[in-house]
């Protein structure tokens, strides 16, 4: 069943085509405990996700495919640069929530 539920999901599921899309599907798929570590982490060592994170979201939303609805909808951009961009969006909204950040705060 774990095989098929992931499959069942990006053929029933429309993919998003900007990138304000996506950070609102990872908005609603990371756990909390995700949305904090990357609310904690200073801007410039947000590189650091780009083989985890970045690597995922590249995967998820099918980069490697030429007719992915946000890759075109980002051209002529390349596909590293977008995922190193919705991470840093998502980062920003997530600093900008309050409840991530109320507690980045109290953890600083």
């Amino acid at each position: 069943m774990n095989e098929i539920w992931p499959e069942f999901i990006q053929k029933t599921i429309e993919p998003p085509k900007t990138i304000t899309e996506t950070v609102d599907r990872l908005f609603t798929v990371l756990d909390f405990e995700h949305k904090v570590a990357i609310a904690a982490m200073p801007q410039e060592e947000l590189i650091n996700l780009h083989f985890s994170l970045g690597l995922a979201i590249r995967n998820a939303f099918e980069f490697w495919d030429s007719k992915s609805p946000l890759l075109n909808s980002c051209k002529p951009t390349h596909s590293d640069n977008i995922s190193d961009q919705i991470i840093h969006e998502l980062w920003q909204r997530l600093i900008h929530t309050s409840e991530y950040r109320t507690l980045n705060d109290t953890i600083a």
